[in-house]
């Protein structure tokens, strides 16, 4: 067997083409099953033991195979279809990919393939048609039946058997009398199909293998059911085919008998009349025969010629539409003069175009020779529609002349218009060549020209002045060049004029005009004065903005270090220890009222700065103080100032309340002032811890946090000197009395028995006039205002509570 016999499993996988396999197949089976009285349902499971499977083998191939194994186990199952694969191969099968574990398993795909190769085997493979077997040979002997009849050209086992109509030529061939072959229509497949189907089953014993439904409803009915279902026919009238001589013979002669008894022979002689008339009759058959022979294959012949004729036609008529589909509208644009207004880009475009148009004219010539070529087929086959032909391929022929002498007419043409314009495109490349470099200098200048420029002194204006001076120097230089780009298209004006030449209007090269050069020319001519005007009136403002700028320095230059000074000058007060409180708070009252004087030269340095915003002046090389400086150095000193009277004031009322010495207070400074490492007038942690130690403290960190809450209650992480000094004051005063303390408040409140809020808040620091307040209770009496506090029985309370 050959490889295209070999079963396709791929095919398989088409579920339409598995479905009508599988109903084939089974009824293939069947019908010669039940020569043994047994049959199939489900080709994949009733075949799985194998008993069938061998069974169906014997009855097919009239041999008898190895006895079978009855058991119902797996491996008996594998043996027995081993012994039918084996029995296959043994018949010159070659089985591709199929194992008797698929078989034994159910697998539809194997199973198929398995019944198939049976059926090529023992169906097909044996049969002969002249020279070709097989499926070639079937498929032979199915054109020669049905190549009489009308509407059937059998060219294979799919497509040419959907309608129906070459099933039922091939059973009237040989039963006339069963089907009326001219009452069926071919665009009735489904009533021709079942008829066939029909007619076979019931007086050709052929079961039915396929529906109707399922082969006109596939786009590609399956080739092996098809060929299983007609291989059915052919061993049906095989034995028709090739009537031998004893047997016409005795058909004869049981002619004879019947209606000629003068001329019957009996069983035991022959008269030598009869015999002489039953061999002129043989021979009479045997010329028939060839007779017939010779005349099929001249209705083969001839069949073919029409068929050759009427596809030759075909092709002829589609040839020729295509072409005059093609040519359609050529002649028209081959007479176009478009290229007479066209530019040159547009002229080489037009050039390409008709150079492609020229190779396609080209490549279309061998289809106008096979259009000649068919036509002069059609007349030697005798066409009967010769003329036509002819007259429709004399007119391609005409129009193909034509369309050669437009062609080259157009090439001329447009050759000769090209190098016309060429000259020309060479005067507008030159002018964009010169044009665009003159026009972004000119853009460029018109930039500068109008560049909004932001100066902050009188150098800065003056280097723009320079360059501007420079540029101006450039435009004689600029004009010829200008010039120069002009006369260009002066030339291409003079050209266009000589030649008759009709232009765009439009340079290929560039989207300039000479206009555009023009204005743009006239508008830096414009742009020169102006740029002139603001730049001598900038200068001016820069002049002014100097002498604002020196007037302001040589104020804050003498305001700044005099803020300084006194700054020096307050913090040396308010550590030194030479005088009394008293002499430091005079000392301190005079520079208050030396600052407060003083506040005249800054309200006008403020006036100053003021011009110097309006005039958006933010710099000043002459002085290194801003009117920020100055004012925070001015709110540093009235802080200062002011601080520093307080906690003298608060000194002196702590050195009365609590009986401390001047010497003491110096003794006080002295330390605080020699722990002062930053001269800050605060010490830090460390130094305070320094401070203390070097009094004679013995200090544990438990101690040192106790004292750190009581001169740092904010928790600021320094001890200014107030806290230093309260802490020293209430360290030297363990003596103090209730009595002591009352006599303190009573001198805070100028002799009353009571003490406001606001007399606390202004005669003691924060944070101890805040605790005093919040212990206090409510004094309780008459004639005195409303929240009056009692210090009397706060202070009783307080000797008892603290060591202040």
């Amino acid at each position: 067997m050959t490889q295209e016999d070999d079963w396709d499993r791929d095919l398989l996988l088409d579920p339409a083409w598995e479905k009508q396999q599988r109903k084939t197949f089974t009824a293939w089976c069947n019908s010669h099953l039940r020569k043994a009285g047994t049959q199939i349902e489900n080709i994949e499971e009733d075949f799985r033991n194998g008993l069938k499977l061998m069974l169906l083998l014997e009855v097919i191939s009239g041999e008898r195979l190895p006895k079978p194994d009855k058991g119902k186990m797996r491996f008996h199952k594998i043996a027995n279809v081993n012994k039918a694969l084996d029995f296959i191969c043994s018949k010159g099968v070659k089985l591709v990919s199929i194992g008797a574990e698929e078989i034994v398993d159910g697998n539809g795909k194997m199973t198929l393939g398995m019944i198939w190769t049976i059926i090529l085997r023992f169906a097909i493979q044996d049969i002969s048609v002249e020279e070709t077997s097989a499926k070639e040979g079937l498929l032979l002997w199915c054109q020669r039946k049905t190549a009489p009849y009308r509407n059937v050209n059998v060219q294979n086992f799919h497509i040419s058997w959907k309608d129906g109509l070459a099933l039922c030529a091939l059973i009237h061939r040989h039963r006339p009398d069963l089907i009326d072959y001219s009452k069926l229509r071919k665009d009735d497949p489904i009533g021709n199909l079942n008829t066939a189907f029909e007619v076979a089953e019931k007086f050709l014993d052929i079961p039915k293998m396929l529906d109707a439904e399922d082969i006109v409803n596939t786009p590609k009915p399956d080739e092996k059911a098809i060929m299983t279902y007609v291989s059915c026919f052919y061993h049906a009238f095989a034995g028709a085919d090739k009537p031998c001589a004893p047997c016409s013979i005795h058909y004869i002669i049981h002619i004879l008998n019947t209606h000629f008894p003068q001329t019957s022979v009996n069983k035991t002689g022959q008269n030598s009349c009869s015999l002489s008339l039953l061999q002129d009759i043989a021979n009479a058959w045997k010329g028939l025969e060839q007779v017939e022979k010779g005349y099929e294959e001249w209705l083969l012949t001839e069949i073919r010629r029409l068929e050759r004729l009427d596809h030759l036609a075909e092709k002829f008529k589609q040839k020729c539409s295509m072409h005059e589909s093609w040519t359609g509208g050529k002649e028209d644009l081959l007479s176009q003069k478009d290229y007479e207004s066209a530019s040159l880009m547009e002229i080489r475009a037009l050039m390409r175009k008709h150079e492609a148009f020229e190779s396609d004219l080209a490549a279309h010539q061998d289809r106008v020779e096979q259009i000649a070529a068919i036509a002069q087929e059609l007349n030697e086959l005798d066409y009967h529609d010769a003329a036509t032909v002819n007259a429709r391929c004399q007119g391609i022929c005409d129009q193909w002349d034509n369309l050669g002498t437009l062609t080259q007419k157009r090439r001329d043409s447009l050759e000769r218009v090209e190098k016309l314009w060429e000259t020309i495109d060479q005067l507008y490349l030159e002018f964009a060549k010169r044009a665009a470099p003159f026009n972004n200098w000119m853009d460029g200048a018109m930039e500068d020209l109008q560049d909004m420029f932001i100066v902050h002194s009188i150098e800065e204006i003056q280097s723009l002045i320079t360059a501007h001076d420079q540029f101006k120097a450039t435009l004689p230089e600029a004009d010829k060049e200008r010039m120069a780009t002009m006369g260009i298209h002066n030339e291409i004006l003079k050209i266009a004029q000589t030649y008759g030449i009709k232009l765009s209007g439009i340079n290929p090269y560039t989207n300039l005009s000479p206009q555009d050069i023009s204005n743009k020319w006239d508008a830096v001519k414009h742009l020169v004065p102006l740029r002139d005007q603001m730049l001598q009136e900038e200068v001016a403002r820069q002049q002014a903005n100097e002498r604002l700028r020196r007037q302001f320095a040589a104020q804050a230059n003498i305001i700044g270090p005099w803020i300084q000074t006194k700054m020096e000058e307050i913090s040396h007060v308010s550590v030194d220890i030479a005088g009394s409180l008293e002499e430091q708070m005079n000392s301190l009252k005079q520079y208050e009222q030396n600052i407060i004087n003083y506040k005249s030269n800054i309200d006008k340095l403020e006036g100053d700065h003021q011009l110097s915003q309006e005039s958006l002046i933010f710099d000043n090389k002459h002085t290194n103080y801003t009117m920020e400086h100055v004012r925070v150095g001015w709110e540093q000193l009235l802080t200062t100032i002011a601080r520093t009277i307080n906690e003298v004031e608060n000194q002196i009322l702590t050195r009365d309340a609590k009986g401390i010495s001047q010497e003491q207070l110096n003794e006080f400074r002295a330390s605080f002032n020699h722990f002062d490492r930053k001269r800050n007038g605060m010490m830090d942690p460390d130094d305070f811890r320094a401070c203390l130690i070097s009094m004679g403290y013995d200090l544990g960190e438990v101690e040192f946090a106790r004292i750190m809450t009581l001169v740092d209650p904010n928790n600021t992480g320094v001890v200014t000197f107030q806290a230093f000094i309260d802490f020293m004051t209430r360290e030297t005063a363990e003596t103090d009395t209730a009595e002591q303390v009352m006599a303190s408040f009573k001198i805070l409140a100028s002799d009353k028995n009571y003490i406001t809020v606001d007399e606390l808040r202004r005669e003691l620091p924060p944070e101890q006039a805040e605790y005093c307040i919040s212990r206090m209770t409510r004094f309780i009496g008459t004639d005195c205002p409303t929240g009056a506090l009692d210090y009397i029985s706060f202070s009783s309370a307080l000797y008892g509570e603290s060591d202040l």
